[in-house]
């Protein structure tokens, strides 16, 4: 503001010695309006051409007059803008402006969520391969060594949304959560994963209890430095020393005992799936027990079913965890076979109220409609097995099921998909994109006009 002001100043009293210059010359040398202008600025400026017409003694006196003052005039406008222009230069602010720039035009790039070595090792690779990448860092050190080594990057926190958008998630292929804690690692997952669905991100743990609840956040790979090392170690010294492994002694019990619970209908778990209960009761279950045949840390998809006995570890006394499993209101089944789109629209549609049966195929989507007869159905045009098109098809020939509403989840937005899809009986088309809450807001607006 103030490097303004001073601009403005300079330009004023520059022009005020112009106005002053020019009449000066016209009444006392009796000079045209042009000559008189002329006469001023090659005086002010100091050109050095001659005069227009011989001065009087008088003009002479306000010629030296106007020479001392107008070049003190120009002068400072000079040094105003000379200040200007390097302060600009110089701007953190313009530099800022600079890189994000050049972020924005990145695309099917990948994002580096903190520098510390893993991501200095990451960084120097991506460098090394020509792949685009972005860094995202808050430590002033590791920013002055990512400007000393140009490589692109954001100051800022990497579980922020505003951070992530700037980093170009929606265009991003893939992400690193290389944070230094495994809660901020856990937040940047699940952030990231609902601001884009179709990213691939790969998440560090520091240890091996964070490592579900990290694919469960919607991560699709773990990476755990440390022990990945220490598996490398010790594997070179036992295959060198040809060391028998001696079993390991057993681990200290836990104060919070796993234990097992029945599956009843006022449990209110029947039909979840496994990553919806361990919301509901605030724990995780490491085990599922059917028809005698029990399940080891079953997947996050598996369907409970009434009749089910649970090994559940538990954050909080079962009675209490129990009383507050909230019951949906609406129920809806969602058919797709990639398990990290599951896993993020189970959360999604879970914070919007809806009681959320997911299936990987067609036939075992399908079959869970016949049953369930759900309100609504968004199921994905390309499945193993058969079109998500021939599913609704077969639901619209259902007499029991003609008044369920359906959403076609696609990746082809032309006009023949949504000819075929309307033909089927979809009441929605929602592209896949970057944006997962689109297909949110999409079954909402459905469900609201049913």
């Amino acid at each position: 503001m103030l490097r303004n002001k001073k601009i403005l100043i300079g330009v004023f009293v520059t022009l005020t010695f112009l106005v002053i210059g020019t009449i000066g010359y016209m009444v006392l040398e009796q000079f045209t309006l042009l000559e008189a202008l002329y006469m001023t600025v090659i005086t002010i400026t100091t050109v050095g051409f001659g005069e227009v017409h011989p001065l009087s003694s008088t003009g002479r006196i306000f010629t030296m007059f106007l020479i001392v003052f107008g070049i003190g005039s120009i002068g400072f406008s000079i040094a105003a803008f000379t200040e200007a222009i390097v302060e600009q230069a110089s701007s953190p602010h313009l530099k800022q402006k600079i890189m994000q720039k050049r972020i924005n035009q990145l695309r099917k790039h990948y994002i580096i969520c903190g520098f510390g070595r893993v991501g200095v090792a990451a960084a120097e690779r991506f460098q090394k391969a020509g792949a685009p990448f972005v860094v995202l860092e808050s430590d002033e050190e590791q920013i002055k060594f990512l400007q000393e080594h140009k490589y692109p990057y954001l100051e800022g926190d990497a579980t922020k949304e505003e951070v992530l958008l700037a980093a170009g998630i929606k265009h991003a292929s893939a992400l690193m959560a290389l944070l230094n804690a495994d809660p901020e690692n856990l937040f940047t997952v699940l952030t990231a994963r609902e601001l884009n669905p179709t990213l691939h991100i790969i998440a560090r743990t520091e240890t091996s209890s964070s490592e579900s609840r990290m694919l469960r956040a919607g991560a699709d790979s773990i990476i755990s430095p440390y022990a990945s090392a220490g598996r490398s170690v010790a594997d070179k010294i036992l295959k060198v020393t040809k060391a028998e492994i001696v079993p390991s002694s057993p681990l200290p019990e836990q104060q919070n005992q796993p234990e097992w619970l029945k599956v009843t209908e006022e449990s209110d778990l029947a039909k979840h799936v496994v990553e919806t209960a361990n919301t509901f009761l605030k724990g995780t279950i490491l085990g599922l027990r059917r028809d005698g045949r029990d399940y080891l840390l079953p997947g996050a998809d598996m369907e409970i079913h009434l009749g089910d006995e649970l090994l559940l570890a538990p954050c909080a006394p079962l009675v209490d965890v129990l009383k507050a499993a909230p019951r949906a209101v609406f129920k809806m089944v969602l058919i797709d076979d990639n398990p990290v789109i599951r896993r993020l629209y189970t959360r999604l549609f879970q914070k919007a109220g809806y009681h959320i049966i997911t299936a990987e195929n067609g036939e075992e989507g399908y079959r869970i409609i016949v049953r369930e007869k759900p309100q609504a159905a968004v199921i994905d045009y390309f499945l193993p097995d058969v079109t998500g098109l021939e599913i609704c098809s077969r639901i619209r020939a259902n007499e029991q099921l003609k008044h369920m509403k359906l959403i076609l989840f696609t990746g082809n937005d032309d006009v023949e998909t949504r000819n075929r899809a309307l033909a089927a009986g979809v009441d929605s088309v929602v592209v896949k994109s970057p944006d997962a809450a689109e297909i949110v807001n999409t079954v909402k607006a459905t469900m609201e006009n049913s």
